[in-house]
């Protein structure tokens, strides 16, 4: 039988997934076990313009949780992404300065008494808004010395007004995954620490992106 028993917001959220709109509601102790460190969740406000639309904030320089990590983004960009399509698992290598072991890197650099923020410049972090459709996001932590963490859940576009519109800030050496959830279009912008480097872009398994044609029609194709 299917398991019907409640499950944590902790383990849902490292499992099967959850909506934004709860781990920001959440007491951030309550999810400390599963909480991949320097991945930020934040809650934006989304207004509604009676007959002409709507209006949404994406993010304020030196103010928010930006400002706090002293991180802002050196480039913009939006993607559009069509229903049943994905992107990712891609992951930004972290910066490790010359000599140092990885390991000890990262836990110093990440630890509790870190500072996350140090090497914007020579590494890939990025900041993520979604202003239509909804999508889910998969993240998974594979920095050499941490624990391999995943954080999984659902977003929501600011044509869905609501909890689950969230801006997300993922460091370097997290993979990510975002996969769109319904039947229309999602757009993300989205800001990176650098311009794009295509050493920057490492990517995991990416057959999930294809839109191969199924076997039934690529053999009535070759009759």
């Amino acid at each position: 039988m299917r398991d019907y028993s409640a499950a944590s917001l902790a383990e849902r959220l490292a499992t099967v997934g959850v909506d934004a709109g709860q781990i920001i509601a959440a007491d951030r102790a309550e999810l400390a076990d599963v909480w991949i460190p320097a991945v930020e969740i934040f809650a934006r406000m989304i207004h509604t313009q009676r007959h002409r639309g709507l209006f949404g904030e994406l993010a304020r320089h030196k103010e928010g949780v930006a400002g706090k990590l002293k991180f802002w983004p050196e480039q913009w960009a939006a993607a559009r992404m069509f229903p049943n399509s994905a992107k990712g698992f891609h992951v930004h290598p972290p910066y490790v300065p010359a000599g140092e072991d990885p390991a000890k890197w990262m836990r110093r650099k990440f630890g509790r008494n870190g500072r996350a923020f140090d090497d914007y410049d020579a590494e890939q972090w990025d900041m993520m808004f979604f202003v239509q459709g909804r999508v889910e996001m998969i993240l998974r932590d594979v920095r050499a010395g941490l624990t391999s963490r995943v954080m999984r859940f659902f977003i929501d576009g600011d044509n869905h007004r609501g909890a689950n519109n969230v801006g997300v800030i993922i460091p370097p050496g997290v993979a990510h995954a975002v996969r769109v959830e319904g039947s229309e279009d999602a757009i993300m912008v989205y800001g990176t620490s650098t311009t794009f480097r295509p050493e920057f872009e490492g990517r995991i398994g990416s057959e999930v992106e294809t839109a191969l044609l199924p076997d039934s029609w690529k053999g009535f194709l070759a009759e």
